[in-house]
């Protein structure tokens, strides 16, 4: 008995196992030509302008992010002073999980100047949820395919107040792995983001 019990759990978990390799297909609702977002956070609230002409993979890809509410609780992980401020992996693991699935990048078609939204990338085509804000006018990312789709039009104060006293030490596999679990108990400091809304 103790055997067929051992067995039947190894299959449960080989089929669990299983069943997380393939992701499911994410909702790609084409995104409005603009529109404006309102982050919530512990700073107070950042409004966004968002232009689909831009770069319209990424808007697609953002706007569908934050109609799922993927950003609520998520943390500014990684602020450099002078640079920029980047948030994008989501409170729950599983979360994080089932959206990191890349797109295409976009021509750019604007600078990285200070107050932009723009996607992160690690190569090409690789972004998928993390975005960040330029903290100062970066058009030397303009050259490494980092392209801008929205501005901060308001709250521009409250993004340079973003806690930034760990820096770059945060680790995100350990976010990814572990979500907010493992920054509340080693970064509880970090600002985050309440609530992102798109604004009727």
């Amino acid at each position: 008995m103790k055997l067929l019990t051992a067995a039947l759990c190894a299959v449960i978990a080989l089929t669990a196992f299983s069943c997380k390799k393939t992701k499911p297909p994410l909702p790609n609702v084409t995104a409005p030509a603009s529109f404006k977002v309102d982050f919530d956070t512990t700073r107070g609230h950042v409004i966004v302008d968002i232009d689909r002409a831009l770069a319209p993979i990424g808007v697609d890809r953002f706007y569908n992010l934050v109609q799922a509410k993927y950003f609520d609780g998520a943390r500014f992980f990684r602020v450099v002073p002078g640079f920029i401020v980047q948030f994008g992996l989501a409170a729950d693991p599983d979360t994080i999980w089932k959206w990191d699935q890349p797109i295409k990048d976009d021509p750019v078609l604007t600078s990285n100047r200070r107050g932009t939204l723009t996607f992160a990338t690690a190569g090409p085509d690789t972004r998928s949820t993390q975005l960040f804000i330029n903290l100062g006018n970066n058009e030397r990312l303009d050259a490494q395919h980092f392209s801008p789709f929205g501005k901060v039009v308001e709250g521009m104060d409250n993004v340079d107040a973003i806690y930034s006293g760990d820096g770059e030490k945060p680790d995100q596999d350990s976010i990814k792995e572990k979500g907010n679990a493992y920054l509340q108990t080693e970064f509880p400091k970090l600002d985050y983001i309440k609530t992102a809304r798109i604004v009727p």
